[in-house]
């Protein structure tokens, strides 16, 4: 990755900071970024530097977009923004006061209602002015894997006949799309007093609200209940088909995202966090929904309005 300017730089690049009582440490988390606590005359602030290299690499939005989405989002669900240093490039926003989740409380059944609202909050806002697509993303991946000669899970391509398959049946009958986070892993969950909170819009863009779900799903290890419950949460009334969605969204999260961390771990290798034991462990799970047989099947004719159960 490219040097970041000194703490002491950046501090000085915003202007309200400026002959301020500031203290400052770094924010574990962030798997790209670099992510700053500031306490400016005891008031907190969050300074994210973004890192051009990784939208470069296809692991993110460009950083103007991620800028851009971030501001729109704050009239949502997102943290308010405060500053913009587009020649860092960085942003300054709000430290959300609450609790950052983690993938065990996202399981609890008792707070899908407040993930579902978080949800439809951001995707009722003001649209981005990019797009995502889950499958563009693993066409762009495995052409940066080419690209590097890095290589790929084992048994990855062989698959890639019912990756279409489930491509199809998801084209078949799209949903409007959205205003979308696209990487909902639990840590991006703050639950606040004033309900749950979206930060962190890497790969924000519009898209199907069904992924936003379906990723929520595969990040957190949800079992096909809990997807039940989720769809239920937010559609209101979920039918099968609209759940087939969801839990077929689930599989290309995994499917896709097992190369976000394959292209992270090749080109970024950090010791901070395993990145192919991550890889490893998505296709894993990807793996065995594209091997279930009948099981997939039925997902695919319930997606398309079909009866599964001939």
């Amino acid at each position: 990755m490219t040097a970041v300017p000194s703490i002491a730089d950046l501090l000085e690049r915003v202007p309200s900071w400026v002959g301020r009582a500031v203290e400052w440490q770094r924010l574990q988390g962030g798997l790209s970024h670099h992510i700053y606590r500031v306490d400016v005359d005891r008031v907190p602030y969050v300074l994210r530097v973004l890192e051009p290299a990784v939208s470069a690499a296809g692991l993110g939005v460009p950083p103007e977009q991620e800028i851009a989405n971030t501001v729109l989002a704050a009239r949502t669900v997102g943290a308010q923004v405060y500053e913009v240093l587009p020649d860092v490039p960085a942003v300054v926003i709000e430290y959300l006061p609450g609790r950052t989740l983690g993938a065990a409380d996202v399981r609890r059944p008792e707070i899908v209602p407040s993930i579902a609202t978080a949800c439809r909050r951001l995707h009722a806002g003001p649209a981005f002015g990019n797009e995502f697509d889950i499958f563009a993303k693993r066409a762009e991946l495995l052409g940066v894997c080419a690209r590097h000669d890095l290589p790929l899970p084992d048994g990855y391509l062989d698959r890639s006949s019912t990756v279409d398959a489930l491509e199809r049946a998801l084209a078949a009958r799209p949903l409007p799309r959205v205003p979308c986070h696209n990487d909902l892993l639990a840590e991006n969950f703050i639950a606040t007093g004033d309900g749950v909170r979206i930060i962190d819009y890497q790969l924000s863009g519009n898209n199907d609200p069904a992924f936003e779900l379906g990723d929520i799903a595969a990040e957190a290890d949800y079992d096909p209940d809990l997807v039940g419950l989720l769809a239920g949460e937010y559609f209101a009334e979920a039918d099968e088909a609209l759940r087939a969605r969801v839990r077929l969204y689930q599989v290309a999260s995994n499917v896709t995202w097992t190369l976000w961390f394959t292209v992270h771990h090749g080109l970024f290798k950090s010791a901070a966090f395993d990145y192919a034991a991550e890889a490893a462990e998505k296709w894993g799970q990807a793996k065995d929904a594209l091997d279930d047989d009948p099981g997939l099947g039925r997902l695919l004719a319930a997606a398309n309005g079909r009866n599964p159960h001939p």
